[in-house]
């Protein structure tokens, strides 16, 4: 019997762009045989839209204008156990769903705030619960919560940006004190290299800070690491997860940002990593105790650094909802390890339900 996937897209995020590109991706991918897809759209600025259009018109950015749009929510009464539509002749409807999908990358949608409300829907999602998105997406909360565990990562400190502006120059004086530059400058909560910046004097500052400070309240600066960047993927739900094999990241930019991700698809990929085979067992090992640690389900995308000098394994971040676009890491380390790309929506959807709190 076929199951009902919601597929939500959009989003009030910095990556609402990249949504779009990776949802529909996702829904081209789903097979047809096993699921029926209903399409959700948030807009930029949160409205919830039941969209009955195509995946082109969600990759292409014109399905806000489809004409059998109507506003639509999902309930978060459990005996509801689906989606609340508002008809155009003023009547309501409710669409039952089985799993929700949500394709929802940055604020709003990976940091455990939609997720909370799937929580009191009662109805499965994919993905990673409320407190380990929430403690994923903030870097400054993961990266303690890791340190505590003897997970290396680079030297780091983190503070808000109010305090920032009411003494620069203590805090910029623990910068120089604690770390060597290059520094990398961070919002704590936001994803895909948004409001990053890459700081290799202590007069450049104000400005990475104040980029930081407009996608979050607090800032993350770390030691700039020199390296190779490599990511693996990991997927299944907490103590049953198992990791992909490691890809690298030749960056087309001084640093894999935004544009490199999700844009131009200038940077090059290595896959499998240009590394020694017991490093890389190493970093699939890290990956998988990282994800336990933090509690993830479903998913994630595990990205790390291995040193030049030393070769130390470095762990840099956890993405609890990765891109899903065509030049997107995570299911190209799944293809490659040989878990096709529809295979690999269908184990996702099987984690849903499997998972405790299902």
């Amino acid at each position: 019997m076929k199951k009902t996937v919601c597929v939500i897209f959009g989003g009030a995020s910095s990556e609402h762009e990249v949504s779009l590109m990776s949802s529909a991706s996702i829904i081209r991918n789903l097979d047809a045989e096993k699921f029926d897809v209903i399409t959700l759209g948030i807009t930029k600025d949160g409205r919830w839209i039941l969209f009955e259009g195509t995946a082109d018109e969600i990759e292409n950015n014109t399905w806000l204008s489809h004409p059998d749009n109507r506003p639509a929510f999902i309930s978060p009464d459990p005996a509801t156990s689906g989606l609340v539509v508002l008809e155009k002749d003023g009547s309501c409807t409710v669409r039952k769903i089985d799993v929700i999908f949500p394709v929802l990358h940055g604020k709003n949608g990976e940091d455990g705030t939609i997720q909370g409300l799937f929580q009191l829907s009662g109805i499965p999602y994919v993905g990673c619960d409320t407190a380990a998105s929430a403690i994923c997406m903030d870097k400054a909360v993961a990266h303690s919560l890791l340190a505590s565990s003897n997970i290396e990562q680079a030297h780091y400190l983190w503070f808000y940006a109010d305090r920032y502006e009411a003494d620069g120059d203590k805090i910029r004086n623990k910068i120089e004190a604690r770390l060597n530059f290059p520094v990398f400058v961070k919002p704590a909560n936001a994803g895909s290299s948004v409001g990053i910046s890459k700081v290799n004097a202590p007069e450049d500052l104000d400005a990475a800070i104040r980029l930081a400070s407009e996608h979050d309240s607090k800032i993350v600066v770390e030691e700039g690491i020199v390296g190779q960047e490599v990511e693996c993927a990991v997927l299944g739900n907490r103590g049953k997860s198992i990791a992909s094999m490691v890809g690298e990241i030749g960056a087309a930019a001084e640093f894999y940002d935004y544009d490199d991700k999700y844009k131009n698809g200038a940077a090059q990929l290595f896959i499998p990593a240009r590394l020694e085979p017991e490093i890389m067992e190493e970093i699939r090992r890290i990956a998988v105790r990282a994800y336990n640690l933090l509690g993830c389900d479903g998913l994630s995308r595990v990205d790390f650094f291995v040193t030049t000098k030393g070769r130390k394994i470095i762990l840099n971040e956890i993405n609890t909802l990765p891109g899903f676009t065509s030049i997107s890491m995570y299911p190209k380390l799944w293809a490659a390890t040989g878990v096709p790309y529809s295979e690999l929506l269908e184990r996702l959807i099987e984690c849903a339900f499997s998972r405790e709190d299902a």
